[in-house]
């Protein structure tokens, strides 16, 4: 067991959550840039804790966060886009369907 004197004051005994897993879910389903980067900060979390950068970690583990976040947002904006832009095609397609009928 460790000497809780030998810690350093306000240190957290548990790295920060690296989000690799949102890092890897984002790259694959929604915006594959944005989650390459988050899989890359999210790999480094795990190594700068283990060498000692406290801030380091939960700064590599913030911005894996924040990439994967945006990633998601990206991917359902561009989503939700495709599904309009499928549903106008479909309508105009549909009606120019019924205009050439009546000649």
């Amino acid at each position: 067991m460790t000497d809780p004197a030998a810690q350093p004051y306000n240190t957290p005994s548990q790295p920060p959550s690296n989000n690799l897993v949102w890092g890897i879910l984002t790259t694959i389903f929604c915006c594959l840039p944005l989650g390459i980067v988050s899989i890359v900060y999210a790999a480094q979390v795990n190594g700068k804790w283990q060498a000692g950068d406290v801030a380091g970690a939960q700064e590599s583990a913030d911005k894996a966060k924040k990439f994967a976040i945006w990633a998601a947002v990206i991917g359902l904006v561009l989503t939700a886009l495709y599904v309009v832009l499928v549903v106008i095609v479909g309508i105009g397609g549909g009606l120019a369907e019924m205009d050439s009928s009546e000649f």
